[in-house]
């Protein structure tokens, strides 16, 4: 019986197969599974991406659901939308997760105020009444932005009466938004979209890091350059926050989704073409 290792492992030959420009986009397999898609994708035909991605992405898509083998099963996804995230994107993840075997236990939209070093006092502000509040649900010493992700993820994936607390002061500060009838989930997927201040996005990943398995998902050129991807992947202090480049493709889609399932029991990690721990998670 052919192992979930090596499934993985063809998906990882296929990426560095399109990493060195090998291209597969022209030939017979380049229909291979477009009608039986295992959840619907968000892909971009950008001029970035190289040729052969499409190929990438239905080998990705025709795959997903056997390289998941329901390792989400009974597990709980908190999506996190960062201002500006791609909504088409944004519901294609969720598909993966539904592919998986997982359920998205709520939607939690973060608004411009909270990512506004202008408005850094305000959110100083309530993390500070917060936390006199909860007293030790919440590190006294954490600075500003990552005692707003500890409080984040309280509201995302904590229990208790203080999580309807937290996200009722979340809303009423215009910071956070919460999607009717959300539970905490076990997970975080954290979605990316505008440019966000790299302390600012480092200090609410941290946070949210402190209490559950976190991963941040950008676009491909997140992953290179001066994105944001690439601050927060330089950052030691965010070292167990998990992060996938490509999220516009379906490549990125199901890479991310094997993050989740990856930081169910080990955390951290940079996935994706310019992941320094590799193309797709192996263990």
């Amino acid at each position: 019986m052919i192992s979930y290792r090596h499934h993985i492992v063809s998906l990882v030959a296929v990426f560095l197969a399109l990493a060195v420009g090998v291209v597969l986009g022209g030939g017979p397999l380049t229909d291979l599974g477009r009608d039986d898609r295992p959840a619907s994708a968000a892909t971009s035909t950008s001029p970035e991406r190289p040729r052969g991605a499409d190929f990438g992405d239905t080998f990705a898509a025709a795959s997903a659901k056997r390289l998941y083998a329901d390792h989400l099963a009974t597990h709980q996804v908190a999506v996190v939308a960062m201002p500006g995230a791609d909504a088409d994107t944004a519901a294609a993840l969720v598909a993966q997760v539904g592919a998986a075997g997982g359920k998205v236990s709520g939607t939690y939209a973060v608004r411009a105020a909270l990512t506004d070093p202008g408005q850094k006092s305000l959110v100083d502000t309530l993390g500070s009444q917060l936390m006199t509040q909860l007293g030790d649900a919440i590190d006294p010493d954490a600075p500003t932005y990552e005692r707003l992700g500890q409080l984040l993820g309280l509201a995302v994936a904590g229990t208790g009466s203080d999580v309807e607390t937290v996200r009722e002061s979340l809303a009423g500060a215009e910071l956070v938004g919460t999607s009717k009838d959300a539970t905490t989930g076990d997970v975080v997927l954290v979605v990316l979209g505008d440019h966000t201040d790299p302390a600012i996005l480092s200090g609410v990943s941290t946070g949210l890091a402190t209490s559950t398995g976190v991963v941040v998902v950008g676009t491909t050129r997140s992953g290179r350059g001066s994105g944001d991807l690439v601050a927060l992947r330089a950052d030691p202090a965010a070292k167990a926050v998990g992060t996938v480049d490509g999220g516009e493709t379906t490549l990125g889609q199901v890479t991310a989704t094997l993050a989740l399932i990856r930081s169910l029991s080990k955390p951290g990690g940079a996935f994706g073409a310019s992941g320094s721990a590799g193309a797709v998670p192996l263990t």
